[in-house]
């Protein structure tokens, strides 16, 4: 078991807390801050923050697919084949990963950082509408391809060790052309199925350090409460929220691609 020290552990907590509180304000995209949290404050080794970071991002993410099951808002023939096809990918993303330079890793996960805060910038309001599912979604040759969508976006999962919701929602969204609602509720069983893959991958390796992994995600779990209850209030005002966060996603973007230029040849 790996030794923590008080102060590791408080920073964990609060680290998972911000990640936690972000993720119930906007709405998703915090995740991707999981890694340089717990890189740059907990201070964790690159892909055992990538093995950590996994698995606290899966247990949000089911948490928040229970949810959304409760109120019907997953299809679960497509979430399911998305889900089992995806862990294929994941295992394998990860499998690469974690024999990829740390320095490497961290260099392109950073340039995964910026595509994402481009998305959240450009990302508009969830549609509520379309409470009658799409038949398409039924019909073999679509299932076919959520298939093929799911193995290529486990891949990029297990590779970062994210869980991907930023491109899984699409991915459904592109594959089935179900209702938005359906294709949020939906995705977070890849999103958790992702990052426990990942995180097993990485445990098997001794690269998830459990006491951080704990207080990480128990200051989540606090951070989303109180994140949920303030997004009702800020409602209005989500767009700069989404400003706001992509901006920081900038940020710690630009520093990771300094801190680790070197490890591509360019520094």
């Amino acid at each position: 078991m790996p030794r923590v020290t008080s102060v590791q552990a408080v920073l964990a907590v609060a680290s998972g807390a911000l990640v936690g509180f972000t993720l119930g304000l906007i709405g998703g995209g915090g995740s991707i801050l999981a890694t340089p949290l717990l890189l740059y404050v907990v201070g964790l080794a690159p892909h055992q923050a990538i093995g950590t970071g996994a698995l606290a991002v899966s247990v949000s993410a089911f948490s928040n697919f229970a949810v959304h099951a409760r109120g019907r808002n997953v299809y679960w023939g497509v979430a399911s084949v998305f889900a089992l096809v995806g862990v294929l990918g994941a295992a394998l993303g990860s499998s690469l990963g974690k024999q990829f330079d740390g320095g490497r890793l961290l260099f392109l996960f950073a340039i995964l950082m910026v595509v994402i805060g481009a998305l959240v910038l450009r990302r508009r309001p969830a549609e509520a509408g379309g409470s009658a599912r799409d038949e398409r979604t039924t019909g073999v040759a679509a299932l076919g391809l959520v298939g093929l969508t799911a193995l290529a976006v486990g891949c990029l999962a297990g590779f970062f060790g994210i869980g991907g919701g930023f491109l899984i929602v699409p991915g459904l969204l592109f594959s089935t052309r179900m209702p938005m609602i359906y294709a949020i509720g939906s995705s977070l069983l890849a999103v958790g199925s992702f990052g426990l893959t990942t995180a097993a991958n990485y445990a098997v390796s001794g690269l998830v350090n459990w006491p951080v992994a704990g207080a990480y995600i128990a200051g989540g779990v606090g951070g989303g409460v109180l994140g949920t209850g303030l997004a009702v209030k800020l409602a209005p005002r989500r767009a700069a929220l989404n400003r706001i966060f992509a901006g920081l996603v900038f940020v710690v973007a630009a520093y990771m691609l300094y801190r680790n230029a070197a490890a591509m040849g360019l520094g």
